[in-house]
């Protein structure tokens, strides 16, 4: 998905001060080294320290902060709303994280494309792509929104945290479990919620796979959808078509990417707003302030069944 939200302003780093940072990580990690033994995540740590953990974005840190309790300590590379994947640059901080982490969990699919030479730097870390592990045969890449796919990616967080820490690997387990407890009641929740015959229209297919899980109608014109994806002007037809399924009370809610603003969304916002269809607003990251996987989606789960009724 392309976004066009307003990009975060990052600061210069000097070549200079790049490398200065990384000389004194060097330094911290070879006195670390020194103390715990190899570096690399592969090495089993018998239970001590916390387990450095790099994710690309804050919606995966917190799965992975769920499973690993406070055994973990997880840096979310983006963790700021108005923060876009698809254009930001890392920095010297960003690098040094990777370096020193353990595991990293990247959302893949094109969706965070940075992340990649972040792996790279982390040479001796284990690695997990939450795309490859959710596997649900679409090219959606928004699998956060995909229950099912979530607790694949917590039960392989779970056994990878287990192989870095043996003594720590039922707390792991347990954890997971219970995370996908809470997963399975937000699934039982929004299963069937389209049985009704419900259908929406989308700024974008953000929540893609929640709708699926819900059965509910996703009404959208393919050409709006792929105008808005391409970042292409959106062809009057489809524009029209929208506007029509709203003004006519076709469709139940609109599924709006709060986090995309154009003028295009804005204006099948308003019209939505003035027709007294349901906006429903759903976004690509934690919003300011959450910090808890299922907090936010119980939240999208809950504006999505109200939208319906």
């Amino acid at each position: 998905m392309n976004s066009r939200r307003t990009k975060s302003v990052f600061a210069a780093v000097s070549a200079l001060a790049v490398l200065a940072l990384g000389a004194t990580a060097c330094a911290s990690s070879d006195k670390a080294s020194a103390g715990s033994g190899s570096q690399n995540a592969s090495a089993a740590d018998p239970g001590g320290e916390k387990i450095k953990v790099v994710a690309s974005t804050d919606v995966w840190g917190s799965v992975v902060t769920a499973v690993g309790g406070d055994k973990v300590e997880v840096t979310s590379i983006i963790h700021d709303p108005s923060a876009d994947p698809h254009s930001y640059e890392t920095t010297a901080s960003d690098a040094i994280a990777a370096k020193n982490a353990k595991l990293t969990l990247s959302n893949g699919g094109g969706y965070d494309e940075f992340f990649s030479k972040l792996a790279d730097q982390a040479a001796g870390a284990q690695k997990l792509v939450a795309v490859d592990i959710a596997a649900t045969g679409n090219e959606n890449e928004h699998v956060w929104y995909s229950l099912p796919g979530v607790e694949k990616i917590a039960d392989q967080v779970a056994a990878k945290l287990g192989e870095i820490q043996p003594a720590s690997k039922d707390a792991f387990t347990a954890n997971a479990t219970a995370f996908k407890g809470k997963t399975q009641e937000l699934l039982t929740k929004v299963s069937g919620l389209g049985a009704s015959g419900g259908k929406v229209v989308a700024t974008e297919p953000v929540a893609h796979y929640l709708l699926e899980s819900a059965k509910v109608t996703d009404a959208t014109p393919p050409a709006f959808a792929e105008a808005v994806e391409a970042e292409q002007d959106v062809p009057a037809a489809a524009l029209n078509q929208v506007k029509q399924l709203i003004s006519g009370k076709q469709v139940k809610a609109l599924i709006n990417n709060a986090q995309t603003t154009t003028p295009v969304t804005q204006q099948v916002v308003g019209d939505a707003k003035t027709a007294g269809i349901a906006v429903v607003d759903v976004t690509e990251t934690l919003p300011q302030g959450v910090t808890d996987y299922i907090a936010w989606m119980t939240k999208a789960v809950d504006g999505l069944a109200g939208a319906l009724k």
